[in-house]
């Protein structure tokens, strides 16, 4: 028998930063809203190299996943943790987007300070290689540093290579995969630790199904970094990511894909999450469609009964001239309400994403606009973001190209802040445009007729639905941090101030946060509680049932039918409709 102390320890530290706020802390919660897939898919590669030992026998790797979203990163304490054992380590920085570049280099500076090798991937430096066909300045100035870069996709032994090199403390400064998309199938399949799911509001665990976007956006990074062709795990996969989350608890899904309508096995999929739940395993899946998927034949019956109950959409905008200037042409506006239309007969929760700042946007455009979505089509929540030139789109190299204004600092790529110049607006009017949206579309007026509406649809998604106006009504409206950015309770530390800003004292500083969490935290509370309330008045109110308008007349008339004919159950207990019933058993 070989004694422990002749084994050797290898720690790998997957790290998904942050970004800084306006004051320059950065943005931390006690629970967050989105968990991320790059750190579930990173995770199961890690545990896949561990389980081979590709290292050696006697070599213990033991991984830590960290997002600091809701987990402060203190890197000299890691250090130490590593080096007082007289073992070895690695950190990968998952998944970087252009807005968490700054964090990461900051974090990645004092971890090879403390002699621990670093290596950086994610979106940011793909994206900009995939366009400029270079690093960027930054990128090179922190390989000179010891930082190392990984450009591509992870899987088919690729991150083997990674983490044997960083074992033997000869990380080379790029891993360049950029165009070599691998086939998904067989691949480790992604995984998130369960002290990981449980920090996420709803504990939803992340996975993804396929990646590559057949589009052609001008704001979208993804064409250039995942490509156009869609490349899909298998079907059987899929069943073990269920169960085996399942298995640990997990009740609720995050498909991440970019669209899973685009997806060429969106049946088998669906047909095998059907089985499951016929099996009685009952999940929830948050999903990503597109504005024309109603057009797919069965696919939303489908996808309601594979346990879809959650989607996101993107509308973009709700100008035609807008959506051929990004060539969003699979976006057709008449298609809109048919589409929304066809989600809204089943018991589904609508998120939709706009953006504002396309080029032929003005103040009093974006204002009809939305006041045209408030009554026309039957949308629960909606996200709005500015136009944000991404590196890796095709706006941003243009942009570039032709010596365009763009930000300097990258923190701001948010989608929350104004990077660049708008041909018809001032950086002001912009700013108004943005906010109009907002204060329009999240009135208490409008979020009671989303309660009003989900109740004479017989929707049993109160609490989804009224979260979601939540969300979305305290933080989009003048709030610094962007609801995607959004979580529960924030977490600031007065040493972990972004470098360039003075540190606060520590009365005065934790006077302000304690204040910051109380407002923030009784603001949230009040807006559910008077959203539920109303929910709580009109389940019993007979009036609610016959309430309709041009948004869900159609639906609500259908509805309301079937509960004529018996075919209903107690008002706000309805799970589906009896045609929604009739629709899946047809598919």
């Amino acid at each position: 028998m070989r004694k422990k102390n002749l084994r050797s320890v290898f720690h790998i530290y997957l790290i998904k930063p942050t970004h800084y706020d306006d004051d320059g802390y950065p943005i931390i919660w006690r629970k967050t809203f989105i968990p991320s897939n790059s750190l579930a898919v990173l995770n199961g590669l890690c545990m896949d190299f561990a389980h081979r030992q590709v290292i050696g026998p006697n070599v213990d790797v033991y991984i830590s996943v960290v997002d600091e979203q809701h987990t402060r990163v203190v890197p000299e304490r890691i250090a130490r943790h590593i080096h007082q054992r007289g073992e070895r380590g690695f950190v990968g920085m998952v998944g970087v987007q252009t807005n968490q570049f700054p964090r990461a280099l900051d974090l990645a500076y004092r971890f090879t300070d403390c002699q621990i090798p670093v290596c950086m991937g994610g979106f940011h430096v793909a994206g900009f290689l995939a366009t400029m066909k270079r690093l960027p300045v930054e990128a090179l100035e922190a390989q000179r540093r010891g930082i190392s870069f990984f450009v591509g996709e992870s899987e088919t032994g690729r991150l083997d290579e990674v983490l044997m090199d960083a074992w033997q403390q000869k990380l080379k400064p790029l891993y360049n995969y950029l165009g070599d998309m691998p086939d998904l199938g067989g691949q480790p399949l992604p995984q998130l630790p369960m002290s990981e799911v449980r920090k996420s509001f709803g504990e939803y665990a992340p996975f993804d199904l396929g990646r590559g976007c057949p589009f052609s956006c001008t704001f979208c990074t993804i064409i250039n970094v995942h490509g156009q062709k869609s490349r899909c795990r298998r079907v059987d996969e899929l069943e073990q990511i269920i169960r085996v989350n399942y298995a640990n608890g997990v009740r609720q899904f995050f498909l991440t894909d970019d669209n899973i309508a685009r997806n060429k096995l969106w049946e088998p999929f669906f047909e095998r999450l059907i089985q499951l739940r016929r099996e009685g395993l009952r999940f929830r899946i948050l999903a990503q469609v597109d504005t024309a998927c109603h057009t797919i034949p069965r696919f939303i019956p489908r996808a309601v009964a594979a346990g879809i109950d959650q989607i996101i959409v993107g509308i973009e905008s709700m100008n035609a001239e807008n959506l051929r200037h990004i060539q969003k042409r699979q976006n057709r506006i008449e298609h809109y309400r048919e589409n929304l239309l066809a989600w809204k007969r089943f018991p589904v929760v609508i998120t939709a994403t706009y953006i504002i700042g396309l080029p032929y946007d003005t103040i009093e455009r974006v204002r009809e606009d939305v006041a045209t979505i408030q009554r026309e089509l039957p949308i629960d929540a909606i996200y709005f973001t500015n136009l944000t030139p991404l590196p890796g789109s095709e706006v941003h190299r243009d942009l570039l190209d032709t010596g365009q204004w763009l930000d300097n600092d990258y923190n701001k790529y948010d989608t929350n802040h104004y990077v660049t110049t708008h041909p018809r607006m001032t950086q002001a009017e912009w700013r108004e445009a943005n906010a109009v949206a907002w204060r329009t579309f999240y009135t208490p007026e409008h979020m009671q007729t989303v309660i009003r509406r989900m109740v004479a649809c017989g929707s049993n998604k109160k609490l989804t639905t009224i979260y979601r106006l939540a969300v979305c009504c305290e933080f989009g409206r003048g709030a610094a941090i962007h609801p995607l950015d959004a979580g529960l309770f924030r977490k600031r530390y007065r040493r972990d101030r972004r470098p360039g800003y003075a540190r606060e004292g520590v009365i005065s500083f934790h006077l302000a946060h304690i204040a910051d969490v109380l407002k923030t935290s009784w603001r949230f509370h009040r807006t559910i509680r008077r959203l539920y309330k109303l929910w709580k008045r009109l389940q019993h109110h007979p009036d609610a049932l016959r309430y309709a308008d041009r948004a869900i007349a159609e639906v609500a008339s259908t509805a309301k039918t079937h509960r004529l004919m018996g075919g209903a159950k107690e008002p706000g207990q309805s799970v589906v409709t009896s045609s929604a019933k009739s629709l899946m058993q047809k598919s």
